[in-house]
């Protein structure tokens, strides 16, 4: 499955070259163009029902979440394909948890690499124009304030790439209210006012930051933070942020379980991998290795 407009429109320009090297080195791949939000999704089903050895991601974090959800129904994989992804968009931080190369040459390389298995998020939360939605991710989600942030970014044109997301958050920054959650697990729990709760499946988003530097993507489990402290700790703590260094820290509540429960006394956006999946109440809970990444 390939995005032509990821990169700025890059990987439709490399397209051919990228043809080449593959069938150079014995393969006969079947090249889908994506041609419109979610068309991924409809084209990766297809492919898994019919039989397809591998799909492949070929863009950013929003066509490997359109793949997975095309890849998985009712919780179970449609067919027995294998996962893969070449990191080719403005930005796919799901690759860096797994030092996929950037390089496409070498990445091909990598594809009779070994399989891992993959955890899969499941999401089950309000829709925003009512009833209840299902969204599957293998990265990170979220609710508050950086959902919030995602929302905004998408009224603004494709063409703008990860900048959109720099540009909307200081009006999110500026307009987002903290907000007294619930978020419960089989754990334990927290209640209080927070500005953004985060649950990650793997370990960076926002354009290589090291958010939750030890997530493991196929460990059944889900690492969660939920940010007690003002607002303006999701500016000040940026570096740290790319670094990775920013846990232990008192102003962030981190959980650890296999299903989360977030429920806020106002609705609240929800995002994940990118991607505007609806409001609270959410419920998110692990799929342990429901998918097969070759990687």
């Amino acid at each position: 499955m390939v995005n032509p407009r990821a990169g700025k429109g890059r990987v439709g320009r490399e397209l051919p070259r990228l043809a080449n090297i593959i069938e150079g080195r014995g393969s006969h791949p079947e090249i889908l163009l994506t041609e419109h939000g979610g068309h991924a999704v409809e084209l990766a089903r297809d492919a898994a029902r019919r039989g397809a050895d591998t799909i492949v991601a070929v863009g950013g974090d929003g066509t490997v979440n359109e793949v997975v959800n095309g890849m998985i129904s009712d919780d179970r994989p449609v067919g027995t394909s294998r996962f893969a992804v070449i990191a080719a968009g403005s930005g796919c931080d799901f690759a860096r948890s797994f030092d996929l190369p950037k390089d496409v040459d070498d990445h091909l390389g990598a594809f009779d690499g070994p399989l891992r298995p993959l955890d899969v998020g499941r999401i089950d939360c309000a829709a925003r124009d009512g009833g209840t939605t299902i969204r599957y991710f293998v990265n990170i989600a979220e609710a508050g304030m950086a959902a919030a942030t995602v929302a905004r970014a998408s009224q603004y044109p494709r063409w703008m790439g990860r900048s959109r997301y720099v540009v909307a958050f200081w009006p999110s920054l500026a307009r987002f209210k903290p907000v007294k959650l619930n978020v419960s697990t089989t754990n334990g729990s927290f209640t209080g006012v927070a500005h953004n709760a985060l649950v990650a499946n793997a370990r960076y988003f926002g354009g290589g930051m090291h958010i939750s530097p030890h997530s493991n993507p196929s460990d059944g489990l889900f690492d969660a933070q939920v940010s007690i402290g003002p607002k303006r700790q999701a500016f000040t703590m940026i570096p740290r942020f790319f670094r990775g260094t920013h846990l232990p820290d008192p102003r962030i509540i981190q959980l650890t379980a296999t299903a989360f429960r977030i429920e806020a006394e106002r609705p609240i956006p929800v995002e994940a991998d990118g991607e505007v999946v609806g409001e609270t109440p959410a419920t998110f809970t692990v799929l342990p290795g429901v998918l097969q990444l070759l990687a």
